[in-house]
């Protein structure tokens, strides 16, 4: 009954029921009550000029030092390990709060020097909220997010940050179904970041780029990209690059994505390389668990081994609802519908 008069307008959504709904549905208090920022005239300034106002703000900018930038991205690996294991569902409100104060600091910074850590870190912390965004099925925030982590990379000169915002927003492209648009933008990202960026970055860009030619049917493009990534992969169990902390790449993570991509292909070799990765998956990755138990029944299923099918299928279902993934719980039932 209150669902419905929510929808009709005829009940407003109290602050408790927010609470509730908000980490349920991963939405934002905006998006879950459909309201906008106000476009009214803004609050009369507490001095006549609003100069004062203007300058404290712009001096607590320029007192966000070496530590401030730390204590910043610390809080986004925190939010990133959070997200990781439990989900993007429930992190909607810390993730909002985080870019906003993000942003204050960069839009009162005034030097360069005082600009470009705190562009970098935002940089950073956008792409995890825009793939947050992706994860609870929000993909207009998802998309606005990436212009947000784009413009923070240019205004941090961090090329490298710039071609992982532009290859992370084509997913955004496949998942509305413009996967060929998708395949232009990342290779537009490798063109962005050339030769400059690290070995890391180029395998995961090549990986990307083959993931978004098989779901554009360029079978032939994407074995060549991932042929490619393979060649670029550094080897070693690390994960982590210096430089470019949002990427979790080495050859075990790289193997799971090989394995998805043949999937997508109907690749009989899939199987072997999926059940390679599923040995070798991290615990904590929970989601990517899930992506991976999907990647298996897709793959069973093309083989027509449809037990096996559905026994990874049952297992992607309970994680996708452990993390409340909007986008692996779609997948489940669309391969579910196959069976």
């Amino acid at each position: 009954m209150y669902v419905s008069e929510w929808e009709n307008g005829k009940r407003t959504i109290s602050d408790r029921y927010a609470a509730i709904l908000r980490q349920l549905l991963g939405l934002t208090d905006g998006e879950l009550r459909d309201t906008a920022p106000s476009s009214g005239p803004l609050p009369a300034p507490r001095t006549a000029d609003g100069y004062e106002e203007l300058l404290s703000r712009i001096d607590a900018a320029g007192s966000v030092g070496e530590s401030m930038v730390k204590a910043f991205n610390d809080q986004t690996e925190l939010l990133r390990t959070m997200d990781r294991q439990r989900g993007a569902a429930g992190l909607v409100d810390q993730m909002a709060g985080h870019l906003t104060s993000l942003e204050d600091a960069l839009n009162f910074a005034v030097l360069p020097t005082a600009r470009r850590p705190v562009a970098l870190a935002l940089a950073g912390a956008s792409t995890l909220a825009a793939w947050q965004a992706i994860d609870s099925g929000a993909v207009e925030r998802a998309w606005r997010h990436y212009e947000l982590a784009k413009r923070a990379a240019r205004d941090a000169e961090a090329p490298m940050y710039l071609a992982h915002a532009m290859a992370e927003q084509a997913y955004v492209l496949c998942e509305a179904g413009r996967p060929a648009l998708g395949v232009d933008l990342v290779r537009d990202a490798q063109r962005t970041v050339g030769r400059s960026g690290s070995p890391r970055l180029h395998a995961w860009l090549y990986a990307a780029e083959a993931e978004l030619c098989a779901h554009a049917g360029m079978a032939d493009d994407c074995r060549r990209a991932l042929d490619a990534a393979m060649a670029s992969i550094p080897p070693g169990s690390e994960d982590r690059d210096p430089d470019m902390l949002s990427i979790f790449l080495n050859d075990a993570h790289l193997a799971r994505w090989r394995g998805n991509v043949l999937a997508l292909l109907g690749d009989g070799e899939a199987v072997t390389s999926l059940y390679g990765a599923l040995e070798g998956i991290d615990a904590t990755f929970v989601r990517a668990r899930a992506g991976l138990h999907a990647d298996l029944a897709q793959a069973h299923l093309t083989r027509a081994e449809y037990d096996d099918a559905h026994d990874h299928l049952r297992q992607a279902r309970l994680l996708a609802s452990r993390t409340g993934s909007v986008r692996q719980r779609r997948r489940v039932d669309l391969l579910s519908a196959r069976l």
